[in-house]
């Protein structure tokens, strides 16, 4: 009867309306998966260091997994331990370059990668920031121990797992606008 006197069955959607809403998806996943990974990081961090003692390990699953709280100024394994200002300034970077490009998103999985990536660096640049021996001098928590591999923390794992996510979207083709690239 509506469509007989001219009226429309549903309310007409605006042009553009839903790829807007398309690229809303991948922004929410990319800010709650950075929220998500910066708020476990810092909980466990903090967690970590009221609870563990520097150079006591505690066995979780025998040998195979510990808790042991590090204080690294550098990268993995420490490397670069007197370069804690250039991880800082990398830090800022990538979370300047990851809120920048969050506008253009239309794929979930580089929404959830840019988010763990995020989360991470943010994560990390916070202690870097906030710990001793000062501001952008900081040392980093960390506290997960697997044999014959570097100490980490959760702010490590989300930048691992982000950058295997945008490794493999890479090689798929698929660009964080969602477009594949031949």
């Amino acid at each position: 009867m509506q469509a007989a006197r001219g009226a429309a069955l549903s309310e007409a959607v605006p042009e553009g309306a839903e790829q807007q809403a398309a690229g809303r998806a991948p922004v929410a996943l990319l800010a709650g998966a950075a929220a998500l990974v910066y708020v476990v990081d810092q909980v466990t961090k903090a967690l970590a260091q009221s609870r563990l003692d520097e150079g006591d390990p505690v066995h979780v699953v025998g040998s195979l997994l510990e808790l042991r709280l590090v204080h690294n100024p550098g990268a993995a394994w420490g490397i670069a331990g007197g370069a804690t200002i250039i991880f800082s300034i990398i830090a800022v970077v990538v979370a300047v370059v990851v809120v920048r490009t969050a506008p253009r998103l239309r794929s979930a999985v580089w929404g959830l990668a840019l988010g763990l990536l995020l989360g991470g660096a943010v994560g990390n640049l916070t202690d870097r920031v906030f710990r001793e021996p000062g501001v952008l001098r900081g040392r980093v928590v960390d506290f997960i121990a697997f044999p014959h591999f570097p100490v980490f923390n959760v702010a490590d794992s989300g930048i691992t797992c982000a950058a295997v996510l945008i490794g493999l979207q890479t090689l798929r083709g698929i660009a964080p606008d969602g477009v594949r690239r031949a």
